[in-house]
């Protein structure tokens, strides 16, 4: 089907309304920053380092707790650098207890949702980076909700930070460990808020006392298909780990079942996917929601490893995701057999391809469920 023959596109969302982002913290700073920030507080530079050193390397968010501060000055220092970006409302586990969902609420009632989960060899968090989404994928329960507002910088590692204390202090089953890996696929679309999300991932991986020291080849940044912002992100020169949502290899269908598609076609999105691998170095990761009778077919099993296999070569991986319903949603998974299929037949065109362990699904662990039933 030509260009011109499809569909009108549906409405997407790229900037996000017009509210209030929370007050700057030190996240948001650059270390010149967060001197200046301390001296009009009349304290030293060094004091700044202080504070950095106690959220970065010690997990600690409330100045009240920093007693290397001196104590007349630390409401003040919490008020100037250490504002409360989330309130947690809900936590909820499962996979005995190896999966814990935390529902956030920001400090304008904006709600967001983050995913721990506990592996043998690594443990995952899954991070928001919008509140919302307005990409419009309508398989999607973030999607279904459209876009609230873009979070900051620090209300993104806000989260991980949380994460992190919560795996050192044996919170999860198996005794103290250590967040290690971080994708962005929890609620947004991580490319549209690129400027917080990149600054985001640096502080991340930063050494102590600067950010939390994680290796950028540990952080996953999701999208579904923004190829000048790909592009952009290869020109980073990060290592981080680029997935591509992708979830049918035709325009056709692609159009209605990611929206995006009407503005930068499959063709577009591999080409981009294509420059950075080539320049990052790196494997992209395809991701692929399979979806009963949809998107399922055998035929379209075999364009995808085709379609992969010329714009990649062996630069690609397929992430086969079996569906998790939200509720009420005419969308269902695929039967395993037909899975077993679709993945022989990706693979029989020299594509890697897996089926992603699901955690969560009794906990509601599809982005935007929890933050949906409020």
């Amino acid at each position: 089907m030509s260009d011109t023959s499809r569909p009108i596109p549906v409405p997407l969302v790229f900037d996000a309304p017009k509210r209030g982002l929370p007050p700057k913290h030190l996240v948001d700073l650059e270390p010149a920053e967060r001197r200046a920030a301390v001296a009009e507080l009349g304290l030293p530079g060094f004091r700044a380092d202080q504070v950095a050193r106690h959220y970065f390397s010690r997990l600690e968010a409330d100045a009240e707790e920093m007693t290397d501060l001196p104590a007349a000055a630390r409401t003040a220092v919490g008020e100037k650098l250490l504002p409360t970006l989330l309130t947690e409302m809900r936590r909820i586990t499962c996979d005995a207890g190896e999966t814990q969902k935390t529902l956030w609420r920001a400090h304008d009632g904006t709600l967001l949702e983050s995913v721990l989960m506990r592996y043998p060899d690594r443990a995952t968090l899954c991070i928001s980076s919008q509140a919302g989404c307005g990409m419009a994928c309508p398989f999607c329960a973030t999607g279904q909700q459209g876009l609230t507002r873009n979070l900051s910088t620090a209300e993104i590692v806000d989260q991980v930070r949380s994460a992190a204390a919560t795996m050192r202090d044996g919170d999860l089953p198996g005794g103290p460990g250590r967040l290690s890996n971080i994708v962005f696929m929890g609620m947004g679309e991580p490319l549209a808020n690129y400027k917080r999300v990149v600054t985001a991932v640096r502080r991340m991986t930063e050494p102590a006392p600067h950010g939390l020291g994680l290796s950028q080849r540990a952080v996953t940044v999701s999208t579904v298909g923004l190829a000048p912002a790909i592009r952009r992100l290869a020109d980073e020169k990060m290592s981080v780990r680029l997935a591509v949502s992708l979830h049918t290899p035709d325009d056709e269908l692609r159009d209605t079942l990611v929206p995006v598609n009407n503005r930068w076609s499959v063709a577009e999105v591999l080409s981009a996917a294509r420059y950075y691998a080539d320049t990052s170095g790196r494997r992209v990761s395809i991701e692929y929601a399979l979806i009963r009778d949809v998107n399922d077919q055998p035929w379209r099993a075999t364009m995808l490893g085709k379609k992969l296999r010329k714009a990649l070569g062996q630069m690609v991986h397929v992430n086969l995701i079996p569906l998790n319903p939200t509720p009420g949603s005419q969308w269902d998974a695929s039967p395993k057999d037909v899975e077993a299929e679709f993945v022989r037949l990706v693979r029989a065109e020299g594509v890697a391809c897996t089926v992603r362990d699901t955690r969560g699904q009794e906990i509601a662990a599809a982005c935007g469920q929890l933050a949906a039933q409020g």
